[in-house]
Formats: C-alpha cells, sequence, structure tokens
C-alpha cells in the first residue's frame, strides 16, 4: 500500500542522503499498513527501526557536516537531538498502549518535508564539495556497517 511517495522536491542532491531520506517515506507507508491492519506489532517494529534509522543517518549527517565545514552544524544537530527525543517519546506512549500511528505518521511527513526543503538542502552544498568516494565509502561503512 502507498500512503505517500517520495517527491523529487526533496532530494538535496546527494544520493546517499537522498535514498536514506526515502526510508523514512518507507516507514510512513509501513505505519499507513499498520495502522490499517491493527498490527501493534508492526508498529512496534517501525518504531524500533525509526529509531535505529534516526540515530544512524543522523549521526551520518552530523559526520558529513563537520567534514564540509558546514557552519551550522551545531544547531542542525540539536534539531536532530530534539528530533530524536521526540520519537522517543511515541515509543512511550505506544508501549503504554496508545495508537500513535496517525500522529506518527503526520508528524513524520512534516518532518521529512520541512527538515529537508529548509535544514538539509542549505547544507548540501558544502556536503557536495567535499563527497569523494574513499570518504563515503569509508563513512558508509563505520555508521551501516
Amino acid at each position: 500500500m502507498i500512503y505517500w511517495s517520495w517527491d523529487p522536491s526533496l532530494s538535496v542532491g546527494i544520493d546517499v542522503i537522498d535514498s536514506q531520506h526515502r526510508r523514512i517515506v518507507d516507514y510512513i507507508n509501513e505505519l499507513a499498513v499498520a495502522r490499517n491492519e491493527r498490527d501493534k506489532e508492526e508498529v512496534t517494529q517501525v518504531l524500533m527501526n525509526l529509531v535505529d534509522y534516526t540515530n544512524t543517518h543522523f549521526a551520518f549527517e552530523e559526520e558529513l557536516m563537520k567534514n564540509a565545514g558546514y557552519p551550522l552544524s551545531d544547531s542542525h544537530k540539536k534539531v536532530h537531538e530534539a528530533f530524536i527525543s521526540n520519537i522517543k517519546k511515541f515509543v512511550q506512549q505506544h508501549e503504554e498502549g496508545r495508537d500513535v500511528t496517525s500522529k506518527l505518521m503526520s508528524t513524520l511527513q512534516i518532518w521529512l518535508t520541512n527538515h529537508i526543503k529548509r535544514d538539509d538542502k542549505d547544507y548540501a552544498p558544502y556536503a557536495a564539495k567535499m563527497m569523494n568516494p574513499g570518504w563515503l565509502k569509508k563513512t558508509l561503512n563505520r555508521f551501516f556497517g
């Protein structure tokens, strides 16, 4: 079931980052299926995957910004930390038995649209200048094994 599709306007122009961002669209669609099927175990799985994703993707992105000399990397990291905290609240609410799927789907869509179009596109020109296959391979292996 496709609830939401990747929109090319979300692209930051860096393939590895765009493919990671597309994963959020996948999570939204997985949540839509879980909501429709009332599958709490699937919601649990998506939340676990989302926690793992945010930790690894944000760490990768922060390393990229740092190495690229992006001047707003510290404030960008704080935005990431706030989002991780928000996701943890969804996990807690789900563990308490509350249905978080609709609100989480909405939050992810808003985050994906606003954060990428505003914050991530700002660092992309810095990152694009320093991208090289050696750095990329080494860093991807470090964060994603």
